[in-house]
């Protein structure tokens, strides 16, 4: 059986030396227990600040980890007492900026990774697969967005590694050569023989193109699942929340019913997590058209501000609590309903559908 191109066990990471271990903020990535398939793509999906590219870092070798060991193609290359230096780990590694030489033309570019003797067959095959034939003799600033980023993916590949790592690489990019690119890397990858991780933050285009996506906030593992998976069974409230842009609501657990400032809901059936104790607080996931809207002058949501979709409105509501502060709400409208939108319009708010109960405070657990 082939060994995983990469597993981390146990890893921690911070930068710097201030603080004790346990303070809070301190680690930039807690306790990640990590693996990638043969053959897989997996997403590394979260917010700013999260961990994703100090994991990639950590991998890849610009960084060491401060605990636990990192495993590539079954050869430790990061631990207690192993340490391997990138250039040796086989890994390839795809930038958000390209990393391109400018100095250097499209060809010398992809075959600048290779050793003097090897052979350049491949790198032929790959300018070809990508659609880069014809401008070998272009330099960087002679392409594209989208051509430079096929040839950072080509350089990436020529030496024929067997993981990829790709930090963000479509981010710089426009929407349509974005949709294109990541639609293709899938196949460019399996075509090539290798497996990827690829760092982003947007949940779509993570739950397009991935095999398993794995969700990271403040340092640390939420859930790593199929997108499906993720969808239908989000293991926490924040990738509900971030994952799906549900909204996240403070809520109770009482007499079988999902209390929240909107009012009472019916519990999600085959909800992932369990109800908590009666009157124990937690917090609740509602879907954008999980309520029926109505003007009413006497309301306590008013509209915040509006986004055309198309084929519906997205709302920003928010919601006035008494003796606490307002929240804000994303609600979905469909087009047919043609009350008046204007700003500061007062709303009325009606449950509709089941929601999602998460005790607060759920440990987070291990995903392998």
């Amino acid at each position: 059986m082939p060994a995983d191109p990469v597993r981390l066990d146990g890893v921690w990471h911070r930068y710097g030396r201030g603080g004790a271990p346990g303070e809070a903020n301190d680690w930039a990535l807690e306790a990640i227990d990590l693996h990638l398939g043969p053959g897989e793509l997996v997403g590394l999906l979260g917010p700013s600040g999260c961990g994703k590219t100090t994991l990639l870092r950590l991998i890849a070798g610009f960084e060491r980890p401060s605990r636990g060991q990192v495993t590539v193609q079954g050869r430790q290359v990061a631990g207690p007492a192993v340490w391997v230096p990138p250039e040796r780990r086989g890994v390839g590694m795809v930038f958000q900026d390209y990393a391109l030489f400018p100095h250097l033309d499209a060809w010398q570019n992809t075959c600048f990774g290779l050793r003097p003797r090897q052979d350049r067959s491949r790198a032929a095959w790959l300018l070809e697969l990508l659609g880069l034939a014809g401008l070998e003799q272009r330099y960087p600033h002679e392409l594209s967005g989208g051509q430079r980023q096929r040839l950072a993916l080509a350089r990436a590949l020529a030496p024929a590694p067997e993981l990829v790592l790709l930090d963000e690489p479509f981010s710089n990019l426009d929407v349509d050569v974005r949709l294109r690119l990541r639609s293709e890397l899938p196949g460019v990858l399996s075509r090539c023989g290798a497996s990827g991780l690829i760092v982003t933050h947007d949940p779509e285009e993570a739950l397009a193109i991935c095999d398993r996506v794995a969700v990271l906030k403040d340092g640390r593992l939420h859930q790593c699942a199929a997108p499906q998976e993720l969808v239908e069974h989000p293991a926490t409230a924040f990738v509900g929340h971030f994952v799906l842009q549900r909204n996240l609501l403070p809520a109770q657990w009482r007499n079988g019913q999902v209390v929240t400032p909107l009012g009472a809901f019916a519990p999600l059936s085959g909800a992932a997590a369990s109800p908590c104790p009666d009157g124990a607080p937690a917090e609740v996931l509602l879907q954008p058209d999980a309520l029926e809207l109505t003007p009413d002058p006497a309301g306590t949501a008013w509209v915040m501000g509006r986004e055309f979709l198309g084929r519906e409105w997205l709302l920003q509501v928010e919601l006035e609590q008494p003796q606490a502060a307002p929240f804000r709400l994303r609600l979905r409208l469909p087009l047919e309903r043609t009350f008046q939108l204007s700003e500061r319009c007062r709303l009325g708010l009606r449950p509709q559908q089941p929601a999602l109960l998460f005790p607060q405070r759920l440990p987070l657990l291990p995903c392998l």
